[in-house]
């Protein structure tokens, strides 16, 4: 599949994975900090943001994805920082791929599987689907009966744009991500990686637990955890300078 993606800057290749329901944009402000000393790709994952449709959503399928525009770029190896989903799409790339990474970053998420948390998101958006709104401020006011939550909302509205034809839509395939949301609830398998890698948690969020410690040393032995103070699971658009300093000196070490 031929992700649609962004690049800006000079320098070493990093390569920037946007985590569920999200987009290239969603990582837009750290990307432009890094820039100033990579030449940073931003991707949009299948099914998200401006990229192609497709039925699966394996991390072994999206993984192969990102490797294809590494391929596309003549990139033989890059640095990688991936958010969410788009983390455990890198950690699959690194475990499958380990001499395509020169240094890893993943963002507020462990190679484990989670419970299901995400049924009212998914029902308010077929909700919305359902009820054909004439405009951005009636999709909103249906989603906010499912997902009150301001933030979340605000996030996921990015997502509710006009087609081609005039009409307004989802822009992500709301429909193979629900089928395969099995999969990407899943835990990366493979490896182990032997490289360096920084895992960033926010202090708010519950993502990353002591429970996962074995887990994540077991794939990732060189692995070591930072927390950021003060944010959640959105803590690169919360505190993107932090963030992107924190990748700096780890990319730079």
């Amino acid at each position: 599949m031929e992700l649609v993606y962004q690049s800006r800057g000079e320098g070493a290749p990093l390569v920037l994975v946007h985590g569920l329901f999200g987009s290239a944009d969603n990582l837009g402000g750290i990307a432009r900090l890094l820039a100033a000393d990579y030449c940073v790709i931003s991707v949009d994952l299948r099914n998200h943001g401006r990229s192609p449709h497709a039925d699966g959503v394996s991390y072994r399928e999206m993984s192969a994805d990102v490797l294809a525009v590494m391929e596309k770029e003549n990139i033989g190896s890059a640095h990688v920082f991936g958010h969410s989903m788009g983390g455990k799409t890198i950690m699959q790339l690194a475990l499958d791929h380990p001499e395509r990474i020169e240094r890893m970053v993943v963002g507020d998420i462990a190679p484990v599987r989670y419970p299901p948390h995400h049924s009212k998101i998914f029902e308010g958006m077929r909700a919305v689907s359902l009820s054909g709104p004439a405009s951005r401020k009636e999709a909103q006011e249906i989603l906010e009966a499912y997902v009150p939550e301001r933030e979340v909302l605000g996030f996921l509205m990015t997502n509710w744009r006009r087609g081609q034809n005039g009409a307004w839509r989802w822009r992500i395939n709301l429909e193979a991500i629900e089928a395969g949301y099995d999969d990407i609830a899943a835990g990366n398998t493979g490896g182990p990686y032997g490289g360096e890698v920084l895992f960033l948690r926010g202090s708010l969020s519950d993502y990353i637990k002591p429970e996962h410690r074995e887990i994540i040393l077991s794939l990732f032995p060189k692995a070591t955890v930072r927390t950021i103070e003060g944010t959640g699971h959105w803590l690169h658009a919360e505190k993107p300078d932090m963030v992107a300093r924190a990748i700096s000196r780890f990319l730079g070490a």
